[in-house]
Parts: structure tokens; sequence; C-alpha cells
């Protein structure tokens, strides 16, 4: 987040675009849950990151006004307040999206259901959680790519989310041709390399590495929404 909010850093643009992906289905949740539709909630939000990729948006951002999720959550509000009163119809972001955004998968990623009770907060603190889940998972793949183990990846890949006590390494080693031993082994690593990927996802999200725990903890705890 501090590289996003550096003016003379050349790769500040890029830091800054790597937060919006991470944010932006989350803050399309919250505006899905505020009552809109999925039209005006994709040019809202689009609206909403056209304007914080403007210089010197974040230049105010300080470690006294609290986490960067804290600071976009309650920026869109602002934003969302103001825009109220708007034309839905006129078009929005200076003619073009902020971001190549798939703005239909994100209204099938967000699990948008009317009958759920969850509030617009809380459906963008889970859809932020899933968002940096599936961007580490998405890494972790990356990385066996480059290192020709995409097929151990595919099949240990379940053992991330199933418990302990679920794994089933017996068969996993039958259809890998290994030993268990060396199954328990890939997944124990596999999941120490998770972790710090996650780590990792959340270290650029925030503006100092003390907060990194904390959000750990939010995130589990947003999952469970």
């Amino acid at each position: 987040m501090s590289a996003a909010k550096r003016r003379d850093d050349a790769g500040a643009e890029q830091a800054m675009e790597e937060l919006c992906r991470i944010y932006w289905t989350p803050l399309y949740a919250f505006t899905r849950r505020s009552g809109e539709n999925p039209h005006d909630a994709q040019d809202l939000t689009q609206e909403f990151f056209a304007r914080l990729l403007q210089k010197d948006f974040l230049g105010s951002v300080g470690k006294s006004k609290g986490r960067f999720r804290s600071f976009l959550l309650a920026s869109l509000k602002h934003f969302l307040s103001n825009q109220r009163d708007w034309n839905r119809a006129q078009k929005r972001g200076g003619g073009r999206a902020p971001l190549p955004l798939d703005a239909g998968a994100a209204e099938t990623g967000i699990g948008f259901q009317a009958a759920d009770d969850l509030t617009p907060e809380k459906a963008f603190q889970k859809r932020w959680a899933l968002t940096l889940l599936e961007l580490t998972l998405a890494r972790l793949r990356e990385e066996h790519v480059e290192r020709g183990s995409l097929e151990m990846f595919e099949h240990l890949k379940g053992t991330l989310t199933e418990g302990r006590g679920n794994v089933p390494y017996a068969e996993l080693a039958a259809r890998m041709g290994t030993s268990e031993a060396a199954v328990k082994m890939a997944v124990m690593r596999l999941r120490r390399r998770y972790r710090e990927i996650l780590r990792a996802e959340i270290a650029r999200t925030v503006g100092d590495e003390s907060e990194v725990e904390d959000e750990l903890r939010d995130v589990f705890r947003a999952l469970s929404y």
C-alpha cells in the first residue's frame, strides 16, 4: 500500500492497480448489498476506482487514518452518498474503465443472494477475504507451473481447505503413485508456502508489517460470515 502512495515511485501506478484488483470485487459486493442493481453497481464501482487512480488521491492516507481497507470502505460510502442524486444513465468513469476487470464475473463471484442476512459491510469483508485466498491460490499455482509440478499441485490443492483429519493421504498417494509419507511431506510444504504467500498478499495492502497478523485474523473471521 505504501508503494501506491508514493508519487515518485515508478511502480506506484502498478501497485495501485494491484490494490484495485484486490478490492474491486469486495467494494462491488458492498455496492450491490447497498441496493444497487448489477449495472449501476458496476458503473459506480468503476467510477470510484477511476477517482481512486487519480493523482494524489492516496496522499492523505496515513497511519492515523487506520487500515487501508477501512479507508477504502469509508471513502466508498461517502462516494455513494454523493452519487445517489446523479442521473444513473450518464456515462461514468470518463468513458473508460480504470481496470480491465470482468464485471460479469464479479457479479457471479460475490454469490449475491437477496435472501441471506449479510449486511453490506459483511459482504465486503467476506468478499475481501475470499479474494485474498483466490489470489494466494493463483500465485501458488503459478509457482508450480513455473517449476513443472502443476500435476502435483492439482492433486494436493484440496488439502489447503480440508481439515487435517480429513485429508485422504492414502488415496492421494495411490493417485500420485507415491507413498503416504511423501504425500504428507508435500502437503506440509504446500500449506507452509500457502501461508507465506497469503501473508505476502496481505502485507501489500497494509502500511505497516505489524498489521499483518491482525489482518490475518480478520480474514478468517470474515470467512465465517
